[in-house]
């Protein structure tokens, strides 16, 4: 059984996500950091949204997708720089992956923008068995779909923000 886990060093679980994350600030993402990927993993997802965003949109809001990250990722630093660690144990940004769609119709990271009081958002991370056979800008819905039967392990990280 694997202890898979996403953190950040910007904030602790269902803590408050702090304000330069947000859509309507500076809009750059955490830092993501990823611990006990397992050993057969052979690529990295993520999925961030807003459940509570229904009550307000009628949907779950998406900001964020990304997916066929390197199983050597260690982080996703602020400013969308993944990390991987090389086999001499120095780090490297040169990591090829997919960004999907918002529901700000925009490719990348969109932050928290709550249209009411406090929303609390899930950044979920993916170990996978597989490369995805996706194209720049899928939606959740092509990245579930394709992460289908391929889901060695998964975690989550929650936050709020108002």
């Amino acid at each position: 059984m694997s202890n898979f886990s996403i953190t950040s060093s910007d904030f602790n679980e269902g803590e408050e996500i702090p304000k330069k994350f947000g859509y309507k600030f500076e809009n750059t993402h955490p830092t993501i950091e990823f611990d006990n990927i397992p050993q057969n993993t052979k690529s990295l997802s993520i999925i961030m949204d807003d459940p509570d965003a229904i009550a307000a949109v009628g949907r779950v809001w998406v900001h964020w997708l990304l997916s066929n990250l390197s199983p050597q990722t260690v982080a996703i630093l602020t400013g969308e720089t993944p990390m991987k660690t090389l086999e001499d144990g120095e780090e490297d940004d040169q990591i090829d992956y997919l960004k999907g769609k918002t529901d700000f119709d925009e490719i990348g990271y969109g932050g928290p923008a709550p249209p009411n009081g406090r929303h609390t958002y899930i950044f979920k991370g993916y170990a996978l068995d597989t490369i995805l056979d996706l194209k720049e800008g899928y939606s959740k819905q092509e990245l579930e779909d394709a992460m289908k039967g391929h889901i060695i392990a998964e975690s989550k990280l929650t936050g709020t923000f108002i």
